[in-house]
C-alpha cells in the first residue's frame, strides 16, 4: 500500500508500505477514505518529536471503511463506514475508567506516533471498540474527519477546561483549525464575547463569520490593549491559548482577570516564562491537556443536526499520492489561505 513515511528532521516520503495485519484481538483494519494534515503531524515533521522511529506512518485523523476486525471486536463489522479518534482507549484501564483516554495505559495518542497512523490506504486501529465510532449519512464525509480531533481538542481543552459560561468574556489567541473548533463549540454555553486574536487577516475574516463578536491583529496591534478596550480593563473571564508558542502564552497571562481562567490548548515545542510573581494573588485556574475525546459521541449528535458550520474549515482537497504537495501547502496557511486539507484516499 502506499502511506506517507517519516524519516526525520524535515524528512517525509509517499512511498510503498505493507498493508497492516490484525495483531490483537482487539485490532481492526480500516481502509482510509479520507484524512487531513494536524499541526501536530507538522511539528512532526519540522523535527518537534525526535523520540518518533524513522519510518513511521504519519496521521491520526480520518474516516474510513472496516476491512478486517479481530475476533473480539464486537461493535464494528466489515463494510462500516467508520471515523477514526485520534486517541486510541483500552476501555479498562484506570485512566479510561475516568475518561482520561489521553493518558490510556495501552494508548492515548499513538496513531502516527508510537504506532503507524491514518495518512495511507490502510491502518491497523488497536482497541477498536472503543476508538471507532459510527457516524450517520447525514454527516458529510469530510466534515466528519473534523470530529477525529480538532473540535473534541476545542471542545474539551479550550471550553470545558476553561469554563466556558453564559454571559462570559472569553479571548481565543489562535485562529488555527483547533482555535477555529473552540470558536464554534464555545457557542454551545453562550458567552457574551468572543475575541478571536490572530496575526492572520483571511482567518480572523472567517472567524467573524463562524461566531466571533471582535476580533484582534496582533500583528498590527498591541493584543493586550485592544482585548482589555473591548473587554474591561481587569481583561476577560477566559483566555484560550491556542498556538503553542512564547508569545501566544504571554498574551494569556496577561489578558485574564482576577477569578478568570487560562486554558493551554497548543502544543508546546519551546520553555515558556510562568509570571507567578504576577499571577499568583488572581486566583486564576490554569488547565493543560491533551484531548480525551469523551465527548465525541456529543459532538457527532451535534453536528448531524447541521448546526456546526465545520465545512467553512475545509480549504484545500488532495489526493493521497498528492500529500507532500498538501504538507507544504499546510506549511505555509497564511500564504496559501490553508486551514483544513482533506487528503482523499480512496
Amino acid at each position: 500500500m502506499k502511506a506517507l513515511v517519516y524519516y526525520g528532521d524535515h524528512d517525509i516520503k509517499y512511498e510503498e508500505k505493507p498493508k497492516p495485519e490484525i495483531l490483537k484481538p482487539t485490532d481492526a483494519i480500516v481502509k482510509i477514505v479520507k484524512t487531513t494534515i494536524c499541526g501536530t503531524d507538522l511539528g512532526i515533521y519540522k523535527g518537534k518529536n525526535p523520540e518518533i522511529t524513522p519510518g513511521r506512518i504519519l496521521g491520526h485523523e480520518g474516516i474510513g471503511i472496516i476491512e478486517q476486525v479481530g475476533e473480539s471486536v464486537t461493535n464494528f463489522k466489515v463494510g462500516d463506514k467508520v471515523l477514526i479518534s485520534c486517541v486510541t482507549s483500552c476501555g479498562s484501564c484506570e485512566y479510561c475508567k475516568k475518561q482520561l483516554y489521553a493518558h490510556c495505559k495501552d494508548g492515548g495518542w499513538i496513531l502516527g506516533y508510537m504506532i503507524d497512523g491514518v495518512q495511507a490506504e490502510y491502518t491497523r486501529i488497536p482497541h477498536a471498540d472503543n476508538s471507532l465510532y459510527k457516524y450517520p449519512d447525514t454527516i458529510d464525509d469530510d466534515v466528519a474527519v473534523m470530529l477525529s480531533d480538532i473540535l473534541p481538542t476545542g471542545h474539551e481543552i479550550g471550553v470545558q477546561y476553561g469554563n466556558v459560561k453564559p454571559g462570559d468574556a472569553i479571548a481565543i489567541v489562535g485562529a488555527g483549525p483547533v482555535g477555529m473548533s473552540v470558536l464554534l463549540t464555545s457557542q454551545f454555553y453562550s458567552p457574551s464575547t468572543i475575541i478571536m486574536v490572530d496575526m492572520d487577516e483571511n482567518r480572523l475574516e472567517l472567524a467573524k463569520t463562524l461566531g466571533a463578536t471582535h476580533t484582534v491583529n496582533s500583528a498590527v496591534e498591541n493584543a493586550e490593549e485592544a482585548i482589555k478596550k473591548i473587554a474591561g480593563e481587569e481583561g476577560v473571564d477566559v483566555a484560550i491559548e491556542a498556538v503553542g508558542i512564547p508569545p501566544t502564552w504571554d498574551i494569556c497571562q496577561k489578558i485574564v482577570k482576577p477569578g478568570g481562567h487560562l486554558a493551554n490548548v497548543g502544543v508546546h515545542g519551546v520553555k515558556v516564562d510562568f509570571e507567578i510573581q504576577k499571577l499568583w494573588i488572581k486566583n486564576l485556574t490554569i488547565t493543560t491537556g491533551l484531548v480525551n475525546t469523551n465527548t465525541t459521541p456529543m459532538l457527532l449528535k451535534a453536528t448531524a443536526t447541521n448546526k456546526l458550520p465545520l465545512e467553512s474549515l475545509i480549504t484545500h482537497h488532495y489526493k493521497l499520492d498528492q500529500i507532500e504537495e498538501a504538507y507544504q501547502v499546510f506549511l505555509n496557511g497564511a500564504k496559501e489561505k490553508a486551514m483544513k486539507i482533506i487528503i482523499e484516499v480512496n
